[in-house]
């Protein structure tokens, strides 16, 4: 049960993670913090790695370029949802990855749903459609594009944790962890550059220590879920149900660092979903 364990690790420090996303875009631009912030997870990684990272096949080499350009798209989306809108909302929908994976993973990998596993996933349905039914109020307009770009961004992360579960069975967390990090620092300075050019605010980068904390946590939360993922006997779809929990933490904190509103709501809508990551567990 290890894998457990590192997944709920993940799982903190996840939502701990999203509220540090909307901070650090508040004085940097979604450019300048995607950039900054894998540039320094990459040098994070880098002292940890050995001689065997550079050990993979071209095959695999590819696979990790395919990796890197879905969450290089999935951030970019990400990112821009949790920048305009109330990050509870996000949290809440960001779970409707789930669905996305567990379709992926019963598909592709040909994982079988137990009982308890299809009460779960239905209850997480049930959860992410009431948190869409309820109106927001006039002080939480969203809108609908951004509401599309965060389902989107589900639909890569989701495609990005199945590659996880099968490059693992033969590369190591290091190789994963240094390949894809070293793509997607390439990628956003490329998107930096052509995005603002030369307007780089690099004073004000240096001190968002949010993009540093973010970028740290983000290096240790992923080591912990490509670990999880190298065990044999995880399983896609419970890995992803457990993840979800942090949505507790993200909507609370929501609520005290971001004043937003409908908190009690939302908690009903997440615990809903919660209920179904523990039904799915048996």
């Amino acid at each position: 049960m290890a894998w457990v364990y590192l997944v709920t690790l993940y799982s903190v420090i996840k939502g701990i993670r999203e509220i540090l996303k909307k901070k650090s875009l508040q004085i940097s631009s979604l450019a300048e913090v995607l950039f900054f912030h894998t540039l320094i997870g990459l040098i994070l990684v880098i002292p940890t790695c050995t001689t065997d990272v550079f050990n993979i096949t071209i095959s695999q080499f590819f696979v990790m370029l395919i990796k890197s350009s879905v969450i290089f798209l999935a951030w970019i989306l990400s990112f821009t949802s949790i920048k305009h809108t109330p990050i509870s909302f996000c949290g809440i929908i960001d779970m409707s990855r789930i669905v996305f994976s567990t379709l992926l993973a019963i598909i592709v990998l040909g994982e079988k749903m137990t009982v308890f596993n299809t009460i779960g996933f239905l209850l997480v349905i049930l959860g992410v459609f009431l948190v869409n039914f309820k109106k927001a109020s006039k002080t939480e307009s969203i809108k609908p594009v951004f509401i599309v770009l965060m389902l989107l961004s589900c639909f890569l992360n989701a495609v990005s944790g199945l590659i996880d579960k099968i490059v693992m069975k033969d590369m190591t967390s290091a190789q994963v962890q240094f390949w894809y990090m070293l793509f997607l620092s390439i990628m956003y300075f490329v998107f930096l550059l052509v995005k603002q050019g030369k307007n780089i605010n690099y004073k004000a980068l240096a001190k968002n220590h949010y993009v540093w904390i973010l970028s740290v946590i983000f290096v240790i939360a992923d080591r912990a879920l490509f670990i999880a993922n190298s065990y044999p006997e995880s399983k896609v779809t419970i890995m992803t149900l457990i993840k979800q929990s942090s949505v507790f933490i993200v909507v609370l904190l929501g609520k005290f660092v971001f004043k937003e509103k409908n908190i009690a709501y939302k908690m009903l809508c997440a615990s809903i979903i919660i209920l179904g990551v523990l039904i799915s567990l048996f």
